[in-house]
């Protein structure tokens, strides 16, 4: 327990100060004028320092251990990762001086490995992203550290009322618009931290925004919203890294959610692609699982003669992904074909109509 006064006024003035230095991230406009009426934006969260949507959660995260004195002057930080929070808390832990250790599953990115360790921090690798919460656990205790546990406090280190945080950026940044109010907002979960503010904030805000979160294949929160099984597993973890998760995270809450869809791998890869095609730079195949649904919606609005805006996330940069998910021989190998997905994006893009 750390009583520190001095170090603890020092290192929020640290965190309080690298925030004021950033701007707020991008609302992007996507340009489909087969979709008339339906506005679609994608929250830029690759432009953070870090370089993704993972760097406000990370900053959240200090900012509760340090005020609830887990954390002081010479405390290693352990985080069980697959990768973009752990490159977030490599860059805070540098921030404050202490050593950082993140627990990840061998076949996080070697791009995202590599921006840990350039920040000063280490990889520890397990064989499955099963083992890396017990593995955090250990090295915690053994090194009389803090398991920062993403996945059990991002939900509540956030808060989700206001204070800056990404719905009330995303509303803010909409005022403008056409349709400011957006219809829907699309969030994939990988804690579920961010889907939890999200929809706090909308109900607290009284919006008749609707929140439809978006599940990776070999995921289990679509599963467990729809059972509200706590016990519910899956054997292997999911393709589309830094979202979907082999077990129920303490962190995602299902009553905020008003829709849940699963997106197949081979669509979320090729919707990155076909997005590159409009936007003219790579993004995360996590990106392509939002953007599916958001298109879903948009189709599914279009043919029943409604119109509005649809908000969702771009989270970070597919530059960490060129040996993956922009990789033709470990796309064929991993993901599947995409072909009949490219076509749907381009049906839809010629008619507004993803068939």
């Amino acid at each position: 327990m750390c009583t520190d006064h001095q170090w603890i006024n020092s290192a929020i003035q640290k965190l309080e100060a690298d925030f004021q230095r950033s701007a707020d991230t991008h609302l992007i406009k996507l340009d489909l004028p087969s979709l008339e009426g339906i506005d679609i934006y994608l929250k830029d969260e690759s432009t953070h320092p870090t370089g993704s949507l993972k760097h406000r959660l990370a900053r959240s995260l200090f900012l509760y251990a340090i005020c609830n004195g887990w954390v002081g002057p010479k405390t290693p930080i352990i985080e069980s990762s697959s990768g973009s929070t752990a490159v977030s808390e490599a860059y805070f832990a540098r921030l404050l001086g202490l050593p950082f250790i993140a627990v990840m599953p061998k076949s996080t990115a070697r791009k995202k490995i590599e921006q840990i360790e350039f920040y000063g921090g280490q990889a520890h690798l397990v064989e499955r992203s099963d083992q890396i919460y017990a593995e955090s656990h250990r090295l915690a205790k053994e090194l009389n550290g803090h398991y920062m546990d993403q996945f059990t406090y991002a939900e509540r280190a956030t808060d989700w009322r206001g204070n800056n945080n990404i719905a009330n950026s995303i509303f803010n940044q909409m005022k403008m618009e056409q349709h400011p109010i957006p219809t829907w907002v699309v969030m994939s979960p990988g804690t579920g931290g961010t889907s939890a503010t999200i929809g706090r904030f909308i109900r607290y805000q009284q919006h008749n925004t609707k929140l439809c979160v978006v599940d990776p294949e070999q995921s289990v929160f679509h599963r467990y919203y729809q059972t509200r099984d706590l016990s519910v597993t899956h054997d292997c973890g999911s393709k589309i890294e830094g979202i979907g998760r082999p077990r129920v995270e303490p962190s995602f809450i299902p009553g905020v959610v008003d829709e849940m869809r699963t997106i197949p791998d081979a669509a979320s890869v090729a919707t990155v692609h076909w997005l590159e095609g409009i936007l003219g730079r790579k993004a995360g195949a996590s990106t392509g699982t939002n953007l599916f649904g958001a298109l879903q919606l948009a189709s599914e609005m279009k043919q029943r003669g409604e119109t509005g805006s649809i908000v969702t996330l771009l989270c970070d940069s597919g530059e960490r992904y060129l040996d993956t998910y922009y990789d033709e021989t470990w796309v064929k190998e991993n993901i599947g074909d995409l072909l009949p997905y490219l076509a749907q994006l381009e049906t839809l893009q010629a008619s507004g109509v993803l068939a």
